[in-house]
């Protein structure tokens, strides 16, 4: 079936027409279809991840909706652009709502932005699945209102530092986004050190803009830290920018991404001149040829023309968790029968241990550590 897809930034007209209980608990589901909001950074650098995650997704909605749908009924997705712009999103929740009569919101991404949508979620009673990139404080937030696949930040610095530790690199220095998000990472990171009960603290640390516009300021000055290994928890471009520019400044250390770094595109921008970048994976390895759920994600990105990758099958398997709680809720879903059914979710999806019947609004804990080649593989 066709999707729509809205890319829109400016809906804060809408606002104040905006009334909650205009919204029955069945609003967005007909005889023929359920439809889902979503407002997510689709532009600009920030916006290239989510592209790729919202790829992977549609990957399952053309399937389901090409065998018959959810019991009968085609999903359907409509997408408004915020910029990651806290305010924006929430003209956006509201007009998703109001305008386009959502059922519930699929993919959300930012903290900001999230935690701007969470008194709207909570007003309508619409369900938020799935994420991207998402501070571990606002998903505490949250909790009710929305339902987080990805291993919190917390996991992955865990195992990031743990695998420096063992290592045996010890002077640690941090990239971080700018925002509330990056802030909590870095303490996360912080707090990670400290549980290894090694004295000392990140060697440097630097917050880039989500533009990246100075993101070169921020490489000199990690550079001249000396750090055996940067951490970096950025998206876009400016991942690749900061490493070339870390290294044309004599600087060598290991390259570690959090989950938010697409190693293959800092692997196309550097080509030979990468060195040395491992990524903290929050979903299994969609290359592997024993998994089921992979195999069939490679074969539906050969059969759509775009090339797997993590994010596209994080998109993949948001929509598969989507999906498993629509067919649990059953035929007569209602706002509230989907809250109760995630609340109770328990199961086996693409690899991955999901339970949201516990008091976590995050469903997984999974993080596995690969390496990025110049010739944009990974390696286990």
């Amino acid at each position: 079936m066709r999707r729509r897809r809205l890319l829109a930034a400016g809906f804060s007209s809408c606002a104040a027409s905006w009334v909650p209980r205009a919204f029955a608990a069945d609003a967005g589901v007909s005889e023929r279809s359920i439809l889902f909001g979503q407002s997510a950074v689709l532009s600009g650098p920030l916006g290239v991840s989510m592209k790729a995650f919202n790829a992977g997704a549609a990957l399952v909605f053309d399937e389901i909706n090409a065998h018959g749908g959810i019991a009968g009924r085609q999903l359907r997705l409509v997408s408004l652009d915020d910029g990651l712009k806290p305010e924006v999103a929430a003209a956006n929740y509201k007009a998703l709502l109001a305008e386009h009569g959502v059922f519930g919101f699929f993919g959300g991404v930012g903290s900001g932005t999230i935690a701007a949508a969470t008194p709207i979620l909570r007003e309508s009673n619409a369900p938020l699945i799935g994420n991207y990139a998402l501070s571990d404080a606002v998903r505490e937030k949250a909790r009710g209102a929305a339902y987080f696949v990805r291993a919190h930040y917390g996991r992955e610095a865990e195992k990031l530092v743990q695998h420096l530790a063992t290592i045996g690199n010890t002077r640690i220095g941090v990239a971080h986004l700018a925002n509330p998000g990056g802030e909590e990472v870095l303490a996360l990171v912080r707090k990670a050190i400290a549980a290894e009960g090694k004295a000392g603290d990140v060697v440097a640390s630097a917050a880039v803009k989500n533009d990246g516009s100075n993101v070169v300021e921020a490489a000199r000055s990690l550079a001249a830290s000396s750090a055996q290994a940067v951490i970096m928890f950025l998206s876009g471009p400016p991942v690749a920018e900061l490493m070339k520019t870390m290294l044309a400044a004599g600087a060598s250390p290991s390259f570690y991404g959090m989950s938010v770094v697409a190693g293959d595109q800092v692997a196309k921008t550097l080509g030979d001149r990468m060195r040395g970048l491992a990524i903290s994976q929050v979903v299994p390895y969609p290359w592997a040829d024993a998994d089921a759920s992979a195999r069939g994600y490679r074969e539906r990105c050969a059969a759509a023309h775009i090339a797997p990758d993590y994010t596209g099958y994080e998109g993949y398997i948001n929509a598969l968790v989507l999906v498993e709680a629509l067919r649990r809720a059953g035929r007569e879903v209602t706002r509230a029968s989907l809250h109760a059914t995630m609340r109770s979710l328990k199961a086996r999806i693409a690899g991955m241990d999901v339970d949201f019947s516990g008091s976590s609004p995050t469903g997984s804990r999974f993080v596995d550590l690969v390496h990025v080649s110049p010739d944009r593989g990974f390696r286990r």
